[in-house]
């Protein structure tokens, strides 16, 4: 069986989306599974065994009937945890027999079979692997829930380039692409200046996080290892991974922490966990309980409706430290 699971959604998306890619190769041993993503999928799936084939579909330059093209008539079954619009009329129009995707995606009238989507504290990971019940073989036995990155000898020891010693450090995630879903910067500057006393403190993100990291050093100095911008993807899978913690928002890196069962503190502020995005294992979520306007949307915005940012000004650094020192403890026994 030739098998197209579809998945261009963010990279966090996708890194939830590998106990699916599992589950599909324990059903389906002998079929030929091929991943569509976008292009941070080569650093997220490589080496990965239950991938045969990847294709990678950049929406800045790759065309639609450039990606129809590839895909026509050479599928048996295609699955879609993607929800957008594209996805459905893409996989109609190559041709795949059989479609499965949810019932609140853009255009399901063009899936041969749907399965419920509910934002109702489902999780993420479940909800995916629900689309696989449609399959006469389906078999609780057969299905993986953990996600799943898998790092080279040399990869994993990616973190000693940056003269780290393996769990003996805490990460600190302050990014992230909306900027309501990020803690303020006097808050993560506050946890980093405590934790640095007992601790080595590192921070992680892209290079676009700068300007959000500069925002919080203007706060004074802290004693601290700046890895913004410095770090290529599976750089940073090895640093969080060897990590003792993870402090993030309600972002990818929290996924990357449960795939490597890296405990993980996880701040939300305009997103909720009814959503099903919340720490699979092994973290805890800390939220602002009782606001009304939570949650403002599935991803947040790059600015509060309301223009008071309630949901992350509210959240008290002392909570996030006693947590931060909770699970630290119970991590070194």
């Amino acid at each position: 069986m030739r098998i197209l699971l579809y998945q261009t959604a963010f990279l966090g998306d996708l890194i939830l989306t590998t106990p699916l890619i599992e589950s599909i190769k324990s059903l389906f041993p002998e079929s030929n599974l091929t991943v569509i993503t976008k292009p941070f999928g080569k650093d997220v799936l490589k080496n990965n065994p239950y991938v045969d084939n990847l294709i990678i579909f950049d929406k800045s330059r790759d065309s639609t009937i450039g990606v129809i093209k590839k895909l026509y008539n050479k599928f048996d079954v295609a699955i879609s945890p993607h929800r957008s619009h594209r996805a459905s009329y893409i996989l109609f129009l190559s041709k795949i027999p059989k479609r499965i995707g949810f019932d609140k995606a853009g255009f399901s009238f063009l899936y041969t079979d749907t399965v419920p989507h509910r934002f109702d504290g489902t999780h993420d990971i479940d909800r995916n692997l629900s689309l696989l019940k449609v399959f006469p073989e389906y078999s609780e036995e057969k299905i993986k829930r953990i996600p799943s990155i898998y790092l080279s000898e040399e990869e994993d020891e990616f973190y000693k380039k940056f003269n780290l010693t393996s769990k003996d450090y805490i990460v600190i995630a302050p990014g992230s692409k909306w900027k309501t879903k990020r803690w303020t910067a006097k808050g993560f500057f506050e946890v980093a200046k405590k934790l640095s006393e007992d601790f080595k403190v590192v921070f992680i993100g892209s290079s676009e996080d700068r300007d959000f990291m500069d925002k919080i050093l203007s706060f004074g100095k802290l004693k601290i290892e700046d890895l913004i911008g410095k770090t290529a993807l599976r750089e940073s899978f090895s640093i969080i991974k060897h990590s003792k913690l993870l402090i993030s928002n309600d972002s990818s890196p929290v996924h990357m922490a449960v795939a490597f069962n890296t405990p993980v503190i996880d701040i939300y502020g305009p997103t909720v966990k009814d959503f099903g995005f919340y720490p699979y294992r092994n973290g805890v979520v800390i939220e602002v309980n009782g606001l009304n306007c939570r949650p403002c949307g599935l991803h947040g915005h790059n600015r509060c409706p309301l223009g008071t940012h309630e949901c992350m000004e509210k959240i008290n650094p002392q909570e996030v430290l006693k947590e931060a020192y909770r699970l630290v403890t119970l991590s070194t026994f």
